[in-house]
């Protein structure tokens, strides 16, 4: 397409109007001029192919490229190619940060203040992206750009996630014509729950054929850019490879981790004395940056038992590996593309981290994540005689708090903590060989994740539409930083931003930030949390590099002007009301988002129905429930699961082994409760049910499982106690069968797999459940 048929196309509308000149129309086509083929719709002439990959959970002080210990050699060759931006951040959350870079804009004008599963009615919060937000997948794909996503998404609402949809939320809806991921916040490397396009598959190999899903998602991504280039190689392509790494479960083959062995054995106090000097070394930090002080809320590494040390060295390596796995998987995607030919004119937009590392686990870490999702801390005595598991498809593991510390150096804090650097300041390196020419400089000015989506608009010569399908666009607020790509020195541009995740706040602005933190990134329970009305701010003046010396004494009057700027950008992007509300949010009924259920206490299930979303089925989490199945179950003794939900590392199942009915409630992967029935159901049974009576009293209790066959009680038992706030971020509901990884390993010779017939199941819970799960958190670390 020539330069002069670009300036007739109006790109400020989306999709761009068919402007049709008046001709000549005969009454017989073979009297006409032969008309001129529609001309494909490309984008203006030299755009590039545009690749942006991001490393989930990764801070600042982790990466070789900025001094940090895990190795990554082409996050390092990225830089060397191009410019490596020190002062770039994001929201300090995953959800959020992804929004806000898609569609370049803050994360509260989104609507995705938090995760996707703890969305709420308040405006900021909804979790539903707003029509006037048009993301960039969106405007590259409808000015002629192929547009595919891959790897972990979590931006769909979650009552949207189901069968039914709808799908305008889901990457596909989002501008992308191909996706290959997940939508959850975090999954199992080895066993996924895939989907390919809105269609759940089943990953290509088994963990015993060697999948990993990082190695898959490179793949697909060499297959999808190798076919657009055979059929359209004159149309470029946005391609979104989002890892599900390093976020955890660290999961990463052995001899991986192998390579690390003994490379943390000094401790993260150590470790972030030697990623700060480093740092220096390479000028991602002034010279007179000063390293700031360990929190006082994390043991020393002195303080910690031979034992203590030894788990938590495991952890960091495993850790490790998985960042440098992850980083050759993308060198072997760049080199595809530098043998293709294509490399030199494609941008590369390498953002290592959605926000710092991850502190979530806790002083001593965790074989399991999802048992900090449900406040139950795990310690060295729990980990300990599983260490040769760590990495493994039998763990779901995360590194202790102190090595989250140390991969986010020279700052304060970690993910979650959006008031300090140590939460959203991560490493992002770009190139884009055609036409950047500063090879191997650095970059300090201040930017952020929504400064992503006007630059590539301003590289693809594509303008900020007005209109999208309609609609006027919200304009972006996001700054491009192609200004400092010739101008080193170039006075900042973007000069002040918000920062808000879970009341822990703050505000930069002319290089001065005032911060509050509301609450710890991990359950504590010498922590009491007060008011947000009384959280304590603290002021950092420009010349602070990594927010050391808090001043808030010493000028009260610019930390007053400070506070009140923040109000001012809180009330301008929706940040208002602040909420304080913690693991409650998980419940929908508690937050006051939409519920697929919509007030419904039953829902019917066919035989089949699988992978379904714990989000998109009635909640049976601390309340009372019955299971009524409706089955024939043959001849022989049947084996199998009825119904499952979740999977090894939390979950619940109602199945048959050898014909006796059993209820087995998986807690967090630390122990299990079988409740069987006092022998096999007769044959001709027709009907077979579950009672739950949960004991109440707060979240997280007991319960009296019964069975009944046709009516008849069969048997029951006790449950100790139960998951309180959710079961799998990736391992649904299955019917007849148990996908994933098993909630059980009980089932007997045929697996999960129902060897009856099921015509139906019904999930039936009380209209009241037990929703005060804040307040039993500290009981709970009565095990610590």
């Amino acid at each position: 397409m020539t330069a002069s048929k670009h300036r007739e196309l109006n790109r400020y509308v989306l999709p761009i109007p068919e402007r049709v000149p008046p001709h000549d129309t005969p009454m017989n086509a073979k009297e006409a001029d032969r008309p001129r083929p529609k001309e494909f719709l490309r984008p203006p002439e030299g755009a590039p192919n545009i690749l942006i990959v991001l490393i989930d959970d990764m801070g600042f002080g982790a990466s070789s490229a900025y001094g940090g210990p895990c190795e990554m050699p082409t996050a390092e060759k990225v830089a060397s190619r191009g410019l490596k931006f020190t002062r770039f951040h994001t929201t300090a959350l995953c959800s959020p940060s992804r929004q806000a870079m898609l569609c370049g804009r803050n994360h509260h004008t989104v609507n995705m203040g938090g995760i996707t599963e703890v969305a709420t009615a308040m405006p900021g919060n909804t979790g539903l992206r707003p029509d006037t937000c048009a993301t960039l997948a969106q405007i590259l794909k409808l000015n002629g750009y192929n547009t595919g996503a891959f790897g972990k998404m979590h931006q769909t609402p979650t009552w949207e996630t189901s069968p039914s949809g709808p799908f305008d939320h889901w990457p596909i809806g989002d501008g992308f014509e191909k996706f290959y991921g997940f939508l959850g916040g975090d999954t199992n490397q080895y066993a996924p729950p895939l989907v390919d396009g809105v269609t759940a598959i089943d990953p290509p190999k088994t963990v015993e054929e060697g999948y990993h899903l990082t190695e898959d998602l490179v793949d697909q991504v060499i297959k999808w850019t190798g076919s657009l280039q055979t059929f359209t190689p004159d149309k470029p392509w946005f391609t979104y490879l989002s890892f599900g790494a390093t976020h955890a479960p660290h999961h990463v083959p052995k001899d991986w981790i192998d390579r690390y062995k003994g490379k943390f054995d000094h401790g993260y106090t150590r470790q972030r004395e030697i990623t700060f000097e480093r740092q220096k070394e390479l000028g991602v930090i002034p010279k007179d940056a000063e390293l700031t002080a360990p929190t006082e809320w994390l043991p020393s590494w002195d303080e910690l038992t031979d034992d203590d040390r030894k788990v938590s060295c495991r952890l960091a390596e495993t850790y490790a590996a998985f960042a440098s796995h992850t980083d050759h998987h993308v060198g072997r995607l760049l080199d595809t593309l530098e043998a293709r030919g294509v490399l030199e004119n494609t941008l590369v937009i390498y953002i290592l981290g959605d926000n710092g590392s991850s502190a979530e686990a806790g002083p001593y870490g965790t074989f399991n994540e999802m048992a900090f999702q449900n406040s139950i801390p795990m310690t060295t005595a729990d980990i300990l005689p599983r260490l040769d598991e760590i990495g493994g498809p039998n763990a779901f593991n995360h590194f202790p708090s102190g090595w989250a510390h140390a991969m986010n150096a020279s700052y304060q804090w970690s993910k979650i903590v959006a008031s300090h650097w140590g939460g959203t300041r991560v490493g992002m390196t770009i190139s884009w060989p055609k036409r950047i020419r500063g090879a191997g400089e650095l970059r300090g000015q201040f930017h952020h994740l929504i400064d992503v989506a006007p630059t590539v608009l301003e590289l693809a010569g594509i303008p900020e539409p007005d209109f999208v399908n309609g609609i006027q666009q919200r304009p972006m607020e996001g700054t491009s930083m192609v200004y400092l790509f010739d101008e080193p020195e170039a006075e900042d541009r973007h000069t002040t931003q918000y920062f808000e995740i879970g009341c822990n706040r703050g505000i930069y602005h002319e290089g001065w930030t005032a911060v509050t933190m509301h609450r710890l990134p991990w359950p504590d329970k010498r922590e009491e949390v007060g008011p947000i009305e009384e959280d304590p701010w603290e002021l950092y003046g420009p010349d602070d590099w990594t927010q050391a010396h808090n001043i808030a004494d010493k000028d009260p009057a610019m930390l007053r002007k400070l506070q009140d700027r923040f109000l001012i950008e809180a009330a301008k992007y929706n940040v208002l009301p602040l909420d304080p509300r913690q693991r409650e949010r998980f419940d929908a009924r508690v937050a006051g988002r939409p519920d697929l259920l919509n007030g419904r206490t039953s829902m019917t299930f066919q035989s089949g129905m699988t992978r379904m979303n714990e989000n998109t089925v009635p909640n049976v989490k601390n309340t009372d429930f019955t299971v009524t199945a409706a089955v024939r179950l043959g001849s022989g003794p049947a084996n199998g699961a009825i119904v499952a939900q979740g999977g090894k590392f939390g979950g619940w199942s109602f199945y048959l082994k050898d014909g006796v009915p059993a209820y087995a409630h998986n807690w967090v992967g630390l122990e299990t409760f079988v409740v069987k029935g006092s022998g096999p159901v007769p044959a001709e049974t027709k009907e077979l049910v579950l009672q739950f009576a949960y004991d109440g009293g707060g979240s997280g209790k007991g319960g009296t499982v019964t069975f009944l066959a046709d009516g008849r009680d069969i048997g029951s038992g006790r449950v100790e106690k139960t998951v309180p706030a959710l079961f799998s971020f990736d391992d649904f509901m299955d019917i007849g069968q148990d996908n994933g990884e098993p909630v059980v390993e009980d089932y007997g010779p045929n697996g999960a797999t129902f060897t009856g017939e099921i015509d139906s199941v019904t999930i039936d819970v009380s209209g009241e459940a037990h929703h005060d799960h804040d307040q039993v958190i500290k009981a709970k670390y009565a095990r610590q």
